[in-house]
């Protein structure tokens, strides 16, 4: 006859088994907070804690930077910032980036968020307003008064009255240059998302505060060795931007127009016929280019006293950048807007006879 078990050893038995299984679970907790953390570490850093796929509306507001863009999607739970603004810059696009509202989801590759913000809202935050490059200040007006039926003498108060300010601005007024002439190129052309029943002054202010915020992104540092303030820069800038039909050509024209500087040589640049004349001929005359004005760069030495329109940061950086080169001459020779360049005279006449002969001149 077998002898009973004693009560404790019966209860150490019947616990193994809850031990066990107690002791796997842990385990797996364990290693999944392990797998959790490794991923984060071999990722770099953290990961969206939110569901993926679920319906999420973003507002991106006008001026917005691709910074703060960034920000705003990763508080919406659809990208990591960081890894956002690394595919904004991969692509170099972060000029680029539309505001407005979109209608996207949780935890979406970054590059798909990019195409989003490139393509353009699913609507706007309000009324969208255009302002174009290489326009001149009277244009822009013009067509804001157009684009929101405001009356073009409310935004000319707005700028005029100090309203609006700019740190861009400059200080004294040259010679020809009144309180309107002065926001020459100091607001930025984009498009832009306006709140509903937005004043043409607060308008205004969005667009200058973009121009100081492209600018402020910019490397300067060459500027002394330029020889140049940085206002003179956008001053130059805005005459690549008039010039220049293509990329490549930005950096060239910007070597030219310093070139031409450094050896007090005039610029003959006959974007500023045009703007000194206040409308396009159509084709400028030899008759044009004797318009007495400070910004005819035929009849004055150096820079015009204010930029002649608007610029992209692309003629921007130029400006800040220009390539190393000697040429002090250029004219268009191809369709696409592609310019020849020429380090002497003679060259340049041979390009500009072959881009008659190929029917690109006139």
């Amino acid at each position: 006859m077998t002898e009973p078990t004693a009560p404790n050893e019966a209860d150490s038995r019947r616990m193994k088994p809850l031990v066990i299984v107690a002791a796997a679970i842990v385990s797996v907790i364990v290693l999944f907070l392990a797998a959790r953390l490794l991923a984060a570490a071999v990722a770099g850093g953290p990961t969206l804690n939110v569901e993926p796929g679920l319906p999420v509306t973003v507002d991106v507001s006008a001026g917005s930077s691709a910074k703060d863009i960034a920000a705003v999607m990763e508080e919406a739970g659809v990208v990591l910032s960081r890894d956002l603004q690394a595919a904004v810059a991969e692509q170099g696009v972060a000029s680029q980036l539309q505001a407005g509202t979109y209608h996207l989801e949780t935890v979406m590759v970054p590059e798909a968020v990019v195409r989003r913000l490139l393509t353009g809202p699913d609507e706007g935050t309000g009324s969208s307003i255009i302002v174009y490059e290489g326009h001149d200040i009277r244009h822009i007006l013009d067509g804001l008064a157009e684009q929101t039926g405001y009356p073009v003498v409310e935004f000319e108060a707005a700028l005029t009255s100090g309203e609006v300010t700019s740190s861009l601005l400059p200080v004294e007024l040259p010679e020809g240059v009144d309180s309107l002439t002065r926001w020459e190129g100091l607001l930025y052309p984009a498009r832009y998302e306006m709140p509903e029943g937005s004043t043409p002054a607060e308008m205004l202010v969005v667009m200058a505060a973009e121009t100081e915020r492209r600018v402020d992104t910019v490397d300067w540092s060459r500027l002394p060795g330029l020889g140049v303030t940085q206002y003179e820069a956008l001053i130059i800038a805005s005459l690549i931007q008039r010039e220049a039909g293509t990329e490549e050509d930005r950096p060239l024209i910007a070597s030219v127009i310093y070139n031409r500087l450094e050896q007090g040589i005039p610029l003959q640049i006959d974007a500023t016929v045009v703007y000194a004349l206040g409308e396009s001929p159509g084709r400028v005359l030899a008759e044009h280019l004797e318009i007495d004005s400070p910004w005819n760069t035929y009849r004055i030495e150096g820079l015009p006293p204010t930029p002649i329109g608007t610029s992209q940061i692309e003629s921007i950086e130029a400006a800040a950048d220009p390539a190393d080169s000697d040429y002090l001459f250029y004219v268009l020779v191809a369709p696409d807007g592609s310019h020849g360049f020429s380090k002497t005279y003679e060259e340049h006449q041979d390009k500009i006879a072959q881009a008659k002969a190929d029917g690109v001149l006139p």
